[in-house]
């Protein structure tokens, strides 16, 4: 996609009509329409960028409409005579800047709290996942929210992080990698952040909690020794800090982890939910320890790609 010219971008304009009487209905498509991130073209209709997604987007809408009495076309578009595409581009960008723009508000407000509360910053993280979503011509305001998010993030952080030895990565190769039975998505990830950054050749065993062999590494098992929960943060975290990975895509998917094991929305994300959801299928099946850990990785590797 040409977003510097905007010509080779292609629409999707979106029509419809709905019986006066369907007020409510109205509010709600209204409100969806909000959360795809579309530009109104005066009484044309609703345009948002022709992709997959956003066409998937708008065949439900308008057979909601149809359902709602309504009448709904998909229509598209090329161009539009009166409108040049860098025009066009540029709306969706003063739309998002104004959402970025309360966003940055609303996080100078939490920074500026002598107690700032975890609820509120994990609904500003939220908000920002949404509003990514819907930036199709990525603003330069973007990296700014992100960044502001992570400093709010450390700032409350600060007084609780106790100082740990330094992890000599050397020491932890070699050895076999202890989780606890019947992986979840905490220890399938943090085994494959093991595997893929730290010991390519990791090997794993599921030994009980009172019979952890002296010279193996446990992870997320309640153990003096080796790698678990810490503070805050999930046993991937955990991971992630000691031995310094600094990846961007492993960032993110540690936000998902986080939440998905936590359950406490801190991020705002929710891809990993899934995830846990099927590795607990898995686990009604009576797949063995090994199997879950190896199909779990898997599913970590692609998240790891799709976040490229």
């Amino acid at each position: 996609m040409d977003t510097a010219s905007g010509s080779s971008v292609a629409w999707l304009l979106l029509t419809f009509t709905l019986p006066s009487k369907r007020a409510s209905q109205r509010v709600e498509v209204w409100r969806k329409l909000q959360r795809y991130g579309t530009v109104a073209l005066g009484n044309s209709g609703y345009l948002l960028p022709n992709n997959p997604v956003n066409e998937e987007r708008f065949q439900w809408l308008a057979t909601a409409i149809r359902k709602y009495g309504g009448d709904a076309s998909i229509v598209r578009v090329q161009g539009i005579d009166n409108i040049s595409p860098p025009q066009l581009i540029g709306r969706f960008a003063e739309a998002r800047a104004r959402e970025y723009q309360e966003l940055i508000r609303q996080l100078q407000e939490f920074s500026e709290m002598p107690k700032p509360a975890l609820g509120r910053l994990s609904r500003l993280r939220s908000r920002f996942q949404e509003i990514v979503e819907v930036d199709f011509f990525p603003s330069p305001l973007q990296k700014r929210v992100a960044e502001l998010l992570t400093n709010a993030d450390a700032a409350r952080l600060t007084t609780r992080t106790s100082e740990r030895p330094k992890i000599e990565p050397r020491e932890y190769k070699n050895r076999v990698k202890n989780p606890r039975p019947r992986p979840g998505v905490d220890r399938c990830a943090s085994a494959w952040l093991i595997r893929r950054f730290i010991d390519s050749k990791a090997r794993f065993a599921f030994a009980s909690e009172n019979q952890v062999p002296r010279k193996s590494v446990p992870f997320d098992m309640f153990h003096e020794s080796g790698f678990g929960h810490h503070g805050d943060d999930c046993t991937f975290e955990t991971v992630q800090k000691e031995f310094r990975i600094r990846d961007r895509r492993v960032k993110v998917i540690s936000e998902i982890i986080h939440d998905a094991d936590l359950a406490d929305e801190k991020f705002g994300r929710k891809e990993g939910y899934g995830i846990d959801e099927i590795l607990k299928g898995w686990v009604r099946q009576g797949i063995s320890d090994q199997e879950l850990l190896d199909r779990g990785m898997q599913l970590i590797e692609g998240l790891y790609h799709a976040k490229s």
